[in-house]
C-alpha cells in the first residue's frame, strides 16, 4: 500500500477534494507545512495521518513526509486540487511493478488557465537543462511521482525548498535510476499557487533550481 505524502500550506479548501479521490489501498501522509488555516486539523478529522513541519520549505515537508511513511513506495502530490488523486496508479504501478525506479507524472492542462504561461516556460528550460545533463528524455518536473521510500533516503536529497524535485532527479540519475514519466491531468488548482500562481513565485522556484542545477 502506497503512502502518499501531501505538503500542504493553507490548502483547506482543496483537502476534501483530495482525499476523497484517494485510491483504494493509498494512505494520504498531510504534511503540514505552517497552515493557518486549520488544513492540519481538518485532513485529520478527514483520516488522513498528519505530520507537522514546522522547517518552512516544500523540500522540508517533502523530508518530513517522506521520514514518516513507513510503505515500501511512497508517492507525492500536491494538495492543492491540481492533480486528481486517481491519478496515482498511473505513476506508482510501474514503480511497484519493479519496470521503473523513479516515475514522474508529466503535467497535461485540462484547460488554459491550469499552467500559467511563466511557470510553463520555467519549466521547460529546466527540464531542457536536465535531459542536457541526465540524457533522461523528460519533458515536465512535475510533482506527482512515485519511488522506492528506502532508496530515495538513500540518495541524501539535501534542498529543503524548491529545489527538491530537481535534485531528486538529478541524484537518481546519477545513481543509474530507471527514470520516466507518463501524462497525467493538471486542473486549475484550488486557491493561488505558492509557486506557479505568481511571478514572483516561479521565481523563487527557478532561484531554488538554478541553486541545485550548480
Amino acid at each position: 500500500m502506497p503512502d502518499v505524502i501531501l505538503p500542504v500550506l493553507n490548502e483547506r479548501d482543496a483537502i476534501p477534494w483530495v482525499l476523497e479521490r484517494m485510491p483504494d489501498g493509498y494512505a494520504p501522509i498531510v504534511v503540514d507545512n505552517g497552515s493557518t488555516d486549520g488544513s492540519g486539523e481538518l485532513a485529520q478529522q478527514l483520516g488522513a495521518r498528519v505530520v507537522v513541519e514546522s522547517t518552512p520549505g516544500f523540500g522540508a515537508a517533502c523530508f518530513a513526509g517522506l521520514s514518516a511513511a513507513q510503505s515500501e513506495i511512497v508517492c507525492f502530490m500536491d494538495c492543492d486540487a491540481s492533480f486528481d488523486p486517481r491519478d496515482l496508479p498511473k505513476v506508482a504501478d510501474a514503480v511497484a511493478s519493479g519496470t521503473v525506479d523513479l516515475m514522474l507524472g508529466a503535467r497535461r492542462p485540462t484547460s488554459r488557465g491550469a499552467w500559467p504561461i511563466h511557470a510553463r516556460a520555467a519549466n521547460t528550460v529546466l527540464a531542457l537543462e536536465l535531459r542536457r545533463r541526465t540524457k533522461v528524455p523528460l519533458r515536465d518536473l512535475g510533482p506527482m511521482r512515485a519511488a522506492h521510500r528506502e532508496a530515495l533516503l538513500a540518495l541524501g536529497i539535501r534542498d529543503r525548498r524548491f529545489g527538491w524535485p530537481l535534485e531528486m532527479v538529478l541524484r537518481a540519475a546519477d545513481a543509474d535510476w530507471r527514470i520516466a514519466e507518463v501524462q497525467v491531468d493538471y486542473h486549475p488548482r484550488d486557491g493561488k499557487s505558492k509557486v506557479t500562481g505568481t511571478v514572483k513565485g516561479t521565481v523563487r522556484a527557478v532561484q531554488d533550481m538554478t541553486r541545485v542545477l550548480r
